[in-house]
C-alpha cells in the first residue's frame, strides 16, 4: 500500500476527529452515551460533571504503552493527537453546536454512524482515538480478529455499567448506537483490506 503523506495523515485526523466529536455532541444533547473510552468518560461525566474532555483524555493515557509497544511511535504520535484533538473539539462543539432538541432514537442511529465514519477515515490513516480502539486494532493485527467485533463486545459491556447514572431508556438506546457503529466497522475496516501499522 502507498503511505499517506503528513499532510494527508493531518487532513484526516481533523476530519476524522470532527466527525466523532459532532457524533459525541448529538449523544450528549440526548443525554445518551458511546462505548469504549468515551463510554467509560460520558458515565463519569454524568455521575460527577468532571469535563468530558479532560476525562477522555486522561483514561487514555495508560494505553498509549500498548500502542506504542504493538503499533510503533507513528500510530502512537497520530493517536495521541487524535485524541488530543478530540478532547478540545468535544468541549468546542458543545459551545458551537445549539442543538434545541435531540429525539433518542435520531441521536444513536445518525450519531453512531457519523462517529462510525470518523473511525474509518482515522483507522485508513493509522489512526486510533485510543484507549480500547488501540487494543481492537492490535487485536486485529495480531490475531486477525476484526476490530468492529472486538470493540462491539467491551463496548456493550461498558454500556451496561451505564444503568447506575442513566435511565433504562437511555441506556437501551445507547446500545443502540454502540451497535451501529461497531457494525459500520465490522462491514468496513476487515484484516487484510485497510492496516492499522
Amino acid at each position: 500500500m502507498t503511505q499517506h503523506t503528513r499532510t494527508e495523515d493531518a487532513l484526516a485526523i481533523v476530519t476524522g476527529v470532527t466527525l466523532v466529536s459532532t457524533g459525541i455532541a448529538f449523544l450528549a444533547k440526548a443525554g445518551l452515551l458511546t462505548g469504549g473510552i468515551a463510554g467509560l468518560s460520558f458515565v463519569l461525566h454524568y455521575s460527577t460533571g468532571w469535563s468530558f474532555g479532560l476525562l477522555f483524555f486522561v483514561l487514555n493515557l495508560p494505553f498509549y504503552w500498548l500502542g506504542l509497544r504493538r503499533m510503533g511511535w507513528r500510530f502512537t504520535l497520530k493517536t495521541f493527537a487524535a485524541v488530543a484533538l478530540l478532547s478540545l473539539m468535544t468541549e468546542a462543539q458543545l459551545r458551537w453546536l445549539h442543538l434545541s432538541d435531540m429525539a433518542m432514537p435520531y441521536a444513536a442511529l445518525v450519531g453512531g454512524l457519523i462517529m462510525a465514519m470518523g473511525f474509518l477515515v482515522l483507522f485508513r490513516h493509522q489512526s486510533s482515538l485510543g484507549g480500547i480502539g488501540i487494543l481492537a486494532l492490535y487485536l486485529q493485527e495480531h490475531r486477525g480478529w476484526r476490530a468492529g467485533k472486538v470493540q462491539m463486545a467491551v463496548d456493550s459491556a461498558i454500556v451496561a455499567t451505564a444503568l447506575v447514572t442513566l435511565a433504562l431508556d437511555r441506556v437501551l438506546w445507547s446500545v443502540v448506537c454502540a451497535v451501529v457503529l461497531n457494525l459500520v466497522l465490522a462491514m468496513n475496516h476487515k484484516p487484510g483490506r485497510y492496516v492499522a501499522a
